[in-house]
């Protein structure tokens, strides 16, 4: 019997909720996060720090870990993929609505399109990702907004997709970027600030969240937080989460999915990524027969769900808008073990240098903290 299906979402604070709040708390208004009245917030989101592995490594982040309790980490959401957790993020809706399902997805010209570098005229940002961003919402209250970032995403289509509504200011290391905040912090307010932190995903895909380059950056990372709070002025405050945690995969966790020819009969294209795939029926296949096959072959290992079915399991959010239900694919395969599925004839060996990764439904990579300093606390 196949295991049940997980909930994406287990608590009522998600990562849906931390920039609503904050525009909320700016407001003077009462918000999901119970915030105070702020004049400026900071909402520090480092790309791939999972609760767990924050307290792995708590003696290395005495800044961050002494925030962390059982009450300071809130649900990612699902797909824990980069493109859809931050557009999570910064709409404060949830896949369903703002249209980013995957990694790598069907878009409407029937391409199998890459949701951070795929972008054109075909996959327009101003619609394809279909909702107001908070930073729109926070113009119109006359509330400043700024995106500081890293410098070579300044114009890209994930960045207009997702950052629409603010002022964005590059950064080309993590201190760049925190010294930037600072400068913010000092202008007027109201204002709602996004501040991006990209090096523990990058050393995490190169060398695993439990290497000393990973660790170097988490001291870095804590050592910057732990200036930028020292700083903070009446009414500031500042939050500090992730888009999603990371799993660690050794070689022997490729599963070769080719090897197996009835894991590819009736599908037409596979997308997602290496623990989240996104399986594409060719027409006129059922999507519950290729869906039991998948059962058959890796229900021990993962969890296999129709379109249907994980729509139904709110795996995407409580909605699913019509316009963005093409976009996941008729079949899901979401890892539940410690495995990442490649396809062996690709000769550019994808992904296969990878040792950490994301995009499934497991604790270690949907659970992430949630961090007050300042005002906020």
């Amino acid at each position: 019997m196949p295991p049940m299906l997980p909930a994406a979402f287990t608590t009522r604070a998600s990562l849906a909720t931390v920039m609503p709040s904050s525009l909320g708390a700016l407001r003077g208004q009462t918000n999901d996060l119970g915030l105070p009245p702020l004049q400026h917030v900071v909402v520090v989101v480092v790309d791939g720090l999972g609760a767990a592995a924050l307290r792995a490594r708590e003696g290395h982040a005495r800044t961050l870990a002494s925030r962390l309790g059982k009450t300071t980490t809130i649900d990612a959401g699902f797909p824990t993929t980069t493109a859809a957790a931050l557009a999570t993020l910064t709409t404060g809706t949830t896949p369903g609505l703002h249209g980013l399902v995957g990694y790598r997805v069907r878009d409407d010209a029937g391409r199998l399109t890459n949701q951070l570098n795929g972008w054109d005229d075909r996959m327009d940002p101003a619609t394809w990702q279909r909702a107001e961003t908070v930073f729109e919402r926070a113009a119109a209250d006359g509330v400043g907004s700024f995106a500081l970032g890293v410098p070579a995403y300044a114009d890209s289509g994930f960045t207009h997709a997702v950052l629409r509504g603010a002022e964005f200011i590059g950064g080309r290391t993590m201190a760049a970027r925190f010294d930037a905040a600072r400068e913010v912090l000092r202008t007027p307010g109201p204002a709602l600030t996004y501040l991006y932190v990209a090096e523990l995903d990058q050393a995490a895909h190169a060398r695993g969240w439990e290497s000393p380059r990973w660790t170097a950056e988490l001291e870095t990372l804590d050592a910057l937080v732990s200036g930028l709070a020292a700083s903070l002025g009446p009414g500031h405050g500042m939050l500090v989460t992730a888009d999603h945690g990371i799993v660690d995969i050794p070689e022997s966790g490729h599963v070769l999915y080719d090897t197996a020819p009835e894991l590819l009969e009736g599908v037409a294209e596979i997308a997602g990524e290496p623990r989240l795939l996104h399986l594409y029926t060719q027409e006129g296949t059922r999507a519950d027969d290729v869906a039991a096959r998948w059962h058959e072959a890796e229900g021990g290992r993962s969890w296999i769900a129709t379109r249907a079915e994980a729509i139904g399991a709110g795996w995407f959010g409580p909605q699913v808008a019509p316009e963005v239900a093409p976009r996941i694919g008729d079949v899901l395969v979401a890892a539940r073990k410690r495995i990442a599925y490649y396809d062996s004839r690709d000769p550019q060996r994808t992904g296969r240098s990878m040792i950490g990764q994301h995009g499934s439904l497991t604790a270690e990579e949907t659970r992430v903290p949630l961090l007050r300093f300042g005002a906020a606390a």
